[in-house]
């Protein structure tokens, strides 16, 4: 299935920024790294992905993007900051609830 690949090759990512007192995630470097390491994994191409900004550094916190696949088909992906550091690791990956909706109407 899409998340367990996605998952297993993912990896940790060291994403942050530091700003006016608290370190952020990056989120351009994140949806970038995300993007790229979806594609290389599922091998097919993705259309964006969007991560919120501003997110504190916080040892075992957990956000979300949006990521969108060819045919209008969008997932959210689930990371979980691992450290102080920044460590980023994929630990999610699900259909949205407007995917899942629009399938059951079929």
């Amino acid at each position: 299935m899409r998340s367990a690949l996605a998952l297993a090759l993912l990896g940790a990512l060291l994403l942050v920024v530091s700003g006016c007192g608290d370190t952020v995630i990056d989120e351009a470097k994140t949806e970038e790294a995300i993007k790229a390491s979806l594609e290389k994994s599922l091998h097919e191409k993705i259309k964006t992905v969007d991560c919120p900004s501003n997110v504190k550094v916080e040892a075992g916190k957990t956000f979300s993007c949006t990521v969108d696949f060819p045919e209008s088909n969008e997932a959210i992906a689930t990371l979980k900051i691992r450290d102080s550091d920044a460590d980023v690791s994929l630990v999610g990956l699900k259909a949205s609830k407007a995917n899942a909706q629009d399938r059951a109407n079929e």
